[in-house]
């Protein structure tokens, strides 16, 4: 089922299904994987919150702006939506490396981890100077007043981000330490992952994406053919039917474990893959 972005979805009864947790990039806010949502339903439980100090939901005053602070928020708020259910990271942007310090805090709980035009790992003092010139030029310039115009919910977010949760998570995600950080927390991770770009992105090209994707022992990597940076809006339907064959490719493998009998017989799912 697809949940609104404010309130943590209900656990069904008994669901062995994880709850897909969207978390949102840079001046964004959940309303962004509406589409995905809806595209996955019913099937899949998708919560997309907006992380603090974005869309609707206020940064508390002693959460820090900084990826690890925000990583530790997605997974205590992760565990109490999952309500013991697995959890299963869906990062977009820098969505992608709050999820993957979140996923650091998950342990057991966490079942795999999708990335969206998330990448990196490569310091670049320039480019990265001025994105953070241009971020806090737009934060401390933009027109705040056009919020409150009808017709504006699109661009509500961008307008109203919590100024200190904005310029903070930009200056921290393209600072050297955080950047040389993210192959660290890529190489630890436990659990599958997938990584999604789309040929056409200009703000995460599909080599930084391929970059990081690197340092994982269990990954895959799709490129979306003329697809950009927001392939949740763009193409929502095919975005959805590659996580959701994923998801069915972990389910179906956890069954072959737990199932001696499927193991042994050379006709089980894996061996007629093989042959």
């Amino acid at each position: 089922m697809f949940h609104p972005t404010l309130a943590p979805p209900a656990a069904a009864q008994g669901s062995q299904d994880p709850l897909l947790v969207c978390l949102h990039g840079w001046l964004l806010s959940g309303r962004l994987w509406d589409p995905l949502g809806a595209a996955l339903n019913p099937r899949w439980s998708v919560w997309a919150p907006d992380l603090p100090g974005f869309g609707d939901r206020p940064r508390p005053r002693q959460l820090q702006p900084t990826l690890a602070s925000y990583g530790r928020w997605a997974a205590q708020a992760s565990r109490q939506a999952a309500k013991g259910r697995r959890v299963v990271l869906v990062g977009h942007s820098l969505g992608g490396s709050v999820a993957l310090h979140a996923a650091a805090e998950l342990g057991d709980q966490l079942m795999g981890l999708v990335q969206i035009a998330a990448g990196g790992g490569v310091y670049q003092p320039r480019p990265f100077a001025r994105i953070r010139q241009g971020g806090a030029t737009f934060v401390r310039l933009r027109p705040r007043w056009l919020a409150d115009l009808p017709g504006t919910a699109a661009i509500r977010s961008p307008l109203v981000a919590d100024a200190r949760a904005a310029q903070g998570l930009l200056a921290c995600s393209t600072s050297r330490r955080a950047v040389r950080q993210l192959p660290e927390l890529a190489a630890r991770l436990q659990v599958p992952s997938l990584w999604i770009s789309g040929s056409r992105d200009g703000v995460m090209a599909s080599r930084y994406v391929r970059h990081l994707a690197g340092y994982t022992e269990r990954h895959e990597l799709e490129v979306l053919e003329g697809l950009g940076h927001l392939p949740m809006r763009q193409d929502p339907e095919r975005l959805a039917g590659l996580i959701e064959a994923w998801l069915e490719g972990l389910l179906n493998e956890e069954l072959l474990d737990e199932d001696p009998q499927s193991r042994a017989n050379p006709l089980s799912w894996r061996s007629a893959n093989c042959a």
